[in-house]
């Protein structure tokens, strides 16, 4: 830990003691979060935040809905400092469904779970995540709509022995509102200091009887939210210009947060009591939106494969002069040669003016793609979301006192893409300039039995709770083939022109495809009270997945009372994750911004077990196998609750994405006649590897408490995060100096990407019908792996009044980033990519924004 970090921690630590405590965030229900009673990381019933074996950060509904923004993601950023998520501006199919991290992971390694049962996964890999997310394919949690949760449940420790794969960094656990009268109904609006980004929704929920003996929960939200302009005119754009083209835009690219579009969740959660033993119960969920943003420019003069052909750099011409106008040949057997030009002279116009002059013989014979774009071009790539899922069961208690739960669930994501103003240049003149490069669906079924039984045992101070369980899952993972536009490879692709749709390629019918893997699991656990102040538990797991073998996992947890006001709680256990059937079959092609080279490559990522992919040391992924250790501190006086928790993660055979190789012409033959039609013209290749060992350390600071003052009563709250990662090894060529520079560049990512150390001070302030709230929170300095630079850390102020006319009605008004405070701006921007900030931005970079909800609340 660096010195800033110390002092920062100290500082931490010193204002908690003078708040006399903190907790996860403030409760409109004046209801203590660290004793409130959790589902998250036991089976025993009963068991509070302070009295578990782990640390469970407890957030309420309202302290979701008391915020400005909508996205789950975001909300859950804004109070729990170990959980990362940023905006994506160009970041292919991550801008639909972003990634998030919980304590320094990717989103893969955090199980999602919905009133304790396993949600899927998205169908979106996430091929640029700043090195930490790159690969991870995750769950979506922002198909829940904050209306619909009762609270949230945040386990920040390893439970792959308990709940199964993913479980490494640690478990969210989303619990639905189960009222069976009553509801609200919410109307918000809100937009950016900078007039842009404006974001309307209506939202509510209603509890209603389902007969006599059950309850039927639905909420809705729905809404439309604008895309905003961040970036800076790029250089090569503003010569443009200057040099009298009209055609190109100002600015030539939008960078900002991407268009939502007719976005819907929906949300049903029902439960039925069908005798005195059993009751019946089921939720599902529906979520659709269209997500569209910007790609980079596509210079008219100097963009490869489609106006021009990069030449030898010559040291005297300026970046622009070294590519050579392609021109394509219309008739090329005719024997009459298109010409071909130097970009920047005025004879060189004077000649590209008669090409594009369909009038002239040499217009006639020849095509260039400034006549379509004469401007350049800058593809919009989105996608439409689908997404569903359902789950239900019946659970009930035998005469002997064992509980059983017997339930089914399915979950279902589907992402279709859509690029348009762009073109597959191999077509020539005959190009569309919009595609339908194919989808990507995930759908996972499971099926899980669940029984508990409390043996007394008379030198136990508890019942020994013993609880086991089977689970059968399924995922499937299918690539559904574009248009042929999309990925074919035109007649004119022999003269140096692109080909597939350029931006986004379409998956081929090669690259098409279902890919399927089952597993079956099962599991004992035990937890009881070995003396009066001695809680122990311990689970085993042993998982079988038909693709790569079995695995067993343990977990070993206490919780002792030292006094009546302290506690010591502590963990050990070990963990892992599959790689999905997606990471292990999927294409993808991704055009970046290479800042060594200051120009657009086409990167692809394609099977670990290709051909291509195994002469560079490719080979069948295996799971990552964790060990996890956390050890902390409670203390809980009468107005006080104050946590310290230390976590250790050490994971080997980590799963992410090679280094890029270069491509040989002999590779591209063979990725072309494998399916992957748009290798053609692909500069680079990956593919996924399990070369990282890695060790991530940190300690979270939780603390609550409640004074009486200024007229009424106000919460404090305080949550503090320290993560630190270290590559223990990665695989390197000593033979390659690109291997060699790859995993440098790949440890500093996974090293640098996410802020070292995160926390956010809070104040809540009740005065009659009036409630004030401010919040401070901190961002440490983060690496952005594509503007090769580190960036500097953050303070964002937030703050929120409300206003109850009477119980049913209430106003609010608030501001996120009150001071309207931006990142630090990137040098280089103009010169390079067009982004004004980084990208990868903690905090975001939209600025200040302001937001006003109406609430009607009825009984």
């Amino acid at each position: 830990m660096n010195n800033k970090h110390l002092v920062s921690s100290l500082s931490i630590l010193a204002l908690a003691g003078s708040l006399n405590t903190t907790g996860v965030l403030a409760q409109d229900d004046r209801v203590e979060l660290m004793e409130e009673v959790i589902t998250t990381g036991t089976r025993t019933t009963g068991r509070t935040a302070t009295e578990s074996a782990a640390p469970v950060d407890v957030v309420t509904g309202a302290d979701f809905v008391n915020q400005g923004d909508t996205d789950l993601s975001n909300l859950l950023r804004n109070i729990v400092p170990s959980y990362n998520v940023n905006t994506q501006p160009i970041s292919d199919a991550a801008s639909i469904v972003r990634p998030a991290n919980l304590r320094g992971l990717a989103p893969d390694h955090t199980l999602v779970l919905v009133n304790g049962k396993r949600r899927h996964r998205a169908a979106v890999i996430y091929w640029l995540g700043n090195g930490v997310s790159d690969g991870a394919q995750g769950p979506d949690i922002s198909a829940i709509p904050s209306i619909a949760l009762k609270q949230a449940e945040v386990l920040r420790d390893g439970a792959a022995a308990q709940y199964g794969s993913d479980a490494i960094a640690g478990v969210m656990n989303f619990i639905l509102k189960d009222d069976s009268e009553g509801g609200s109904l919410q109307v918000r609006y809100g937009e950016f200091y900078e007039g842009d980004g404006e974001l309307a929704t209506i939202s509510g929920n209603i509890g209603m009887p389902f007969t006599a003996s059950g309850f039927a929960n639905f909420s809705f939200e729905y809404g439309n939210t604008n895309a905003t302009d961040r970036s800076i005119q790029r250089s090569d754009a503003a010569r443009l210009i200057a040099s009298g083209n009209t055609d190109v835009a100002d600015p030539a690219q939008e960078w900002g947060q991407p268009k939502i579009r007719d976005e819907l969740k929906m949300v049903l959660n029902l439960g039925l009591d069908l005798d005195r033993s059993k009751n019946f119960y089921g939720f599902a969920n529906y979520q659709e939106k269209k997500v569209e943003g910007g790609f980079y420019f596509r210079n008219p003069d100097t963009r490869s494969g489609v106006f021009g052909t990069k030449i030898e750099n010559d040291p005297s011409t300026t970046a622009d002069d070294q590519y050579q106008r392609l021109v394509a040949d219309l008739n090329p057997d005719n024997g009459v040669p298109c010409p071909t030009m130097i970009a920047g002279d005025a004879a060189s116009n004077a000649l590209l003016a008669q090409v594009m002059d369909n009038s002239t013989a040499i217009g006639a014979e020849c095509f260039v793609f400034n006549e379509l774009f004469p401007g350049g071009f800058t593809p919009r790539f989105g996608g439409k979301l689908t997404d569903f899922a359902g789950v239900a069961g019946v659970r009930g208690e035998t005469a002997y006192g064992m509980s059983w739960d017997i339930s089914a669930g399915l979950g279902y994501n589907d992402v279709d893409f859509f690029i348009r103003d762009t073109v597959n240049a191999s077509l020539g003149p005959q190009t569309p300039t919009e595609f339908d490069p194919g989808a990507y669906t995930q759908f996972d079924k499971n099926f899980n039995v669940d029984v508990s039984y409390p043996l007394a045992v008379s030198w136990l101070a508890s019942d020994l709770n013993v609880a086991g369980g089977l689970e059968y899952r399924e995922e499937q993972f299918e690539i559904t083939v574009g248009d042929q536009a999309s990925f074919e490879i035109g007649e004119y692709a022999d003269q140096g022109f692109s080909a597939a749709s350029n931006g986004f390629p379409g998956f081929g019918p090669l690259a098409g495809g279902e890919f399927d893997r089952a597993n079956f699991a099962t599991y004992v656990d035990a937890e009881a009270d070995i003396l009066d102040n001695w809680l122990l538990g311990l689970a085993v797991r042993w998982e079988d997945f038909e693709d790569f073998g079995s695995t067993t996992n343990y977990k070993l947890a206490t919780n002792v009372a030292l006094t009546d006001f302290v506690s010591l709680r502590a963990s050990y256990s070990t963990g892992f994750r599959a790689p999905t059937p997606g990471q292990s079959n999927a294409f993808n092609v991704s055009t970046e911004f290479d800042e060594a080279l200051g120009d657009l490559v086409n990167n692809g990522t394609i099977p670990s077990i290709n051909p291509v992919a195994r002469l560079r040391g490719g080979q069948a992924l295996d799971a990552e196998k964790s060990k996890n250790t956390t050890f902390g501190l409670i203390f809980n006086f009468d107005a006080v609750t104050f946590t310290v928790d230390y976590f250790k993660i050490k994971l080997k055979d980590r799963i992410s994405l090679s280094q890029l190789f270069e491509l040989n012409q002999t590779e591209i033959d063979d990725l072309v006649a494998s399916g992957v039609t748009s290798a053609a013209n692909l500069q680079n290749f990956r593919f996924f590897t399990n070369d990282f060992d890695t060790t991530t350390t940190g300690v979270d600071i939780v603390a609550t408490t409640s004074a009486d003052w200024l007229g009424g009563t106000t919460d404090f709250s305080l949550a503090y995060n320290m993560t630190k990662t270290e590559v223990d090894s990665i695989f390197v060529d000593p033979n390659d100096e690109g291997s060699i520079e790859g995993a440098l560049k790949r440890t500093r990512q996974l090293e640098e990407g996410l802020p070292e150390t995160r926390w956010n001070i809070s104040a809540n302030h009740m005065l009659g019908d009036w409630r004030f709230l401010l919040r401070l929170s901190y961002y440490d300095e983060f690496y952005d792996s594509e503007d090769n630079r580190t960036y500097g850390d953050e303070f964002i102020v937030d703050a929120e009044v409300a206003y109850d006319f009477n119980t049913n009605y209430s106003v609010t008004m608030g501001m996120q980033n009150l001071l309207d405070e931006y990142p630090d701006e990137n040098p280089t921007g103009a010169d390079d990519s067009g982004r004004r900030y980084s990208q990868f931005s903690p905090s975001g970079f939209g600025g200040g924004f302001w937001y006003m909800r109406m609430t009607y609340n009825f009984d």
